[in-house]
C-alpha cells in the first residue's frame, strides 16, 4: 500500500478502536480516539522510512523491528500504541498488496499471501477499508467475546 492507504487505515483503525473499547460514543470514546490516533498514524508511517535508506519492505518491515517498538513503552514509558500502527502497516502490506515482506530481515526471503492488489490499483482504497474492517473485527472479537489468546488464530482464520 501507499502512504495514503496506510494513513487511511490508521485513522479508521483509531476511530474503530475508540468505539470497540468504549461503544457508548461519549467522552471516553473520543478520549481513546484522541489518545491512540497520533501514535497509530506515526507507527503506520514508520516502516516506510526504509524508502529513504536501507531496503524497502525489508529494513523496517520485519518482526524484530515490531518487537523493539512493542517493547519500547515497557522500558521507557512512552510511545504507547505506536506498535499498533507498525503492526497494521505490516498486515496491510501483506493482505493489501502483491509484494511480500522480509519478516525475518536480515534474511532476505520475502513472505507474501496470494491476495492483494498493486499500489496503483483502483481497488487499493477498497482493500484498505476491508483490511481495516477485518483488523477491527479481530480486536472486537477478542475484547467482547472474551476469547482466550489461543483461540485468536482460529478467529482470524474463520474471518478470512
Amino acid at each position: 500500500m501507499n502512504k495514503k492507504g496506510h494513513v487511511l487505515n490508521a485513522v479508521l483503525l483509531s476511530i474503530g478502536l475508540g468505539y470497540v473499547f468504549y461503544p457508548a460514543g461519549d467522552v471516553p470514546t473520543f478520549r481513546m480516539i484522541a489518545e491512540v490516533s497520533v501514535p497509530v498514524v506515526l507507527g503506520a508511517l514508520f516502516p516506510d522510512v526504509d524508502t529513504a535508506f536501507g531496503k524497502h519492505r525489508k529494513t523496517f518491515h520485519n518482526l524484530p523491528v515490531l518487537a523493539v517498538i512493542y517493547a519500547y513503552p515497557v522500558y521507557f514509558g512512552n510511545l504507547h500504541y505506536v506498535w499498533i500502527g507498525v503492526a497494521t502497516h505490516y498486515v496491510l502490506d501483506l493482505l493489501g498488496s502483491k509484494r511480500g515482506l522480509a519478516l525475518f530481515y536480515p534474511f532476505e526471503k520475502e513472505f507474501s499471501l496470494p491476495v492483494g492488489v498493486t499500489v496503483s490499483s483502483r481497488w487499493a482504497t477498497v482493500v484498505t477499508v476491508v483490511v481495516t474492517g477485518l483488523e477491527l473485527a479481530v480486536v472486537a472479537a477478542v475484547v467482547h467475546l472474551d476469547l482466550p489468546v489461543q483461540d485468536l488464530q482460529t478467529t482470524v482464520t474463520s474471518l478470512l
